[in-house]
């Protein structure tokens, strides 16, 4: 319960990012709205592309995990690897974002949004499928905070698990987004760079609880082994 807990609190405190990053597309999409229910209208339709981008990369996630888990050998707790993987990837993550290591965070790099200048015409259109293909494809750009969330949704090794995780992910960057998008600031500079070490400490404390999951899995594997026949 803990774990979907902070998976929801880093969306929300890492939507911050997602603001200086990315806050342009949500701002493109209400420009050309006549009105504010209109743009209102356009921004939930464009975050709900996102959410669905978030839910099946989620989805496809977990089945990956769960191939990977039913190939590896049964003395190796795949599930355990998995989840031992994923929470020290977001660990990582977490603390270069935190600047608590000497590499730069993948959420740093602004690059994805170069490819903004594609998705302008979607972004301006007036039609709500197309707001709608513009949040699913903006689901696609890279972001570090997503990849380290999606390897967590990999070690589940289940669709629904896996396409739960992202989705809760992505909800929680849709207040801020939405807010953005309305033509109102919801955080400074100031308080945004605040609000993203708060999401970066969260994503750590995720890591930690998977990684203390694949602990437990390894143990309780362990202790199954304890007493088998050697021969038959």
């Amino acid at each position: 319960m803990v774990e979907w807990l902070m998976i929801f609190v880093s969306g929300v405190l890492g939507s911050s990012h997602c603001l200086g990053m990315c806050g342009g597309f949500v701002v493109s999409i209400g420009s050309s709205a006549p009105t504010p229910t209109s743009n209102l209208a356009r921004q939930l339709v464009y975050s709900a592309g996102r959410l669905f981008t978030y839910t099946f990369l989620g989805a496809v996630g977990g089945f990956v995990g769960l191939s990977l888990i039913r190939a590896v050998p049964t003395l190796v707790h795949g599930q355990a690897v998995l989840a031992l993987v994923a929470g020290l990837l977001l660990v990582l993550e977490g603390a270069a974002s935190a600047k608590l290591l000497p590499f730069r965070s993948a959420t740093g790099s602004t690059r994805g949004c170069l490819a903004g200048t594609l998705l302008s015409d979607l972004l301006t259109s007036p039609q709500l499928m197309n707001s709608f293909l513009a949040g699913v494809l903006t689901g696609l750009l890279p972001c570090g905070l997503v990849y380290a969330f999606l390897a967590l949704a990999v070690s589940s090794g289940s669709m629904v698990i896996g396409g739960l995780m992202m989705a809760l992910f992505g909800l929680g960057t849709v207040p801020t987004m939405l807010i953005a998008g309305c033509g109102s600031s919801l955080l400074s500079l100031r308080l945004r760079r605040h609000a993203f070490t708060i999401a970066a400490y969260s994503v750590m404390a995720t890591g930690a609880v998977s990684v203390l999951r694949g602990v437990a899995l390894f143990t309780s594997a362990s202790d199954q082994l304890v007493g088998w026949p050697l021969c038959g």
